[in-house]
């Protein structure tokens, strides 16, 4: 096999598996942010002093994200479905640009409050809304067109676009409780939260960017 063909096979198969390996970076990426439940956890743990609050509290935590994301997912294949992919694409990035300035702007005056006396159902709730109001599913839109899209029409086409949607689904938030329970486990053990303060970078504007830059992957497809 020549280089020619050998880079062409090569190019076929990251087509193929790239898709799949930035849905589970992005739940990695959601499972560091703060925001999205981890210091939650820890603090819960912290304040009934036992570190299984920690563990359970990620369960409901991941299940709110999950469905968060599933509802923006849902939404995306029912209007890829009958909306043509190349307009889909153009004015899913143009809100996604626009939540992203949204969220620089006003994003962190709408957080929902729960109090350190929250059940897990409580927590489940808290953990959708904050997804919701975040933007993650819509995070994951540029990546689930390519799984999704019908390779004849080029749209989403709702039957054949459920099983890739369901997998990445899966694989997005098992990524994202992996992130949750290590750095959750790492900060109780052994960190601590003060280093918050001085040792952490700002996660907001790491992910305003994010959703801007998959706003533009969109404008660009």
């Amino acid at each position: 096999m020549d280089s020619s063909a050998t880079l062409a096979t090569a190019s076929a198969q990251w087509a193929t598996w790239w898709p799949w390996v930035a849905i589970a970076a992005l739940g990695l990426f959601h499972g560091i942010n703060p925001a999205m439940g981890w210091l939650f956890a820890v603090a819960l743990g912290l304040h009934r002093h036992k570190r299984s609050v920690v563990v359970l509290s990620l369960l409901p935590i991941a299940l709110g994200h999950a469905l968060a994301v599933a509802v923006f997912v849902v939404a995306a294949l029912t209007l890829g479905s009958v909306v043509d992919a190349r307009l889909f694409a153009r004015v899913g990035g143009l809100v996604l640009i626009g939540w992203a300035a949204w969220h620089v702007l006003r994003g962190h005056r709408g957080r929902p409050r729960v109090g350190m006396q929250a059940g897990m159902a409580g927590l489940a709730c808290w953990s959708f809304l904050m997804a919701g109001v975040h933007g993650a599913g819509l995070m994951l839109v540029p990546v689930l067109m390519p799984l999704c899209a019908s390779p004849l029409s080029g749209q989403i086409s709702g039957g054949s676009a459920v099983a890739p949607a369901v997998l990445a689904l899966g694989l997005h938030t098992g990524a994202m409780l992996l992130a949750i329970c290590a750095v959750a486990l790492l900060v109780y053990d052994r960190v601590g939260v003060a280093f918050l303060r001085t040792g952490w970078v700002n996660l907001d504007l790491v992910w305003s960017a994010a959703l801007a830059l998959c706003g533009v992957a969109l404008l660009l497809q």
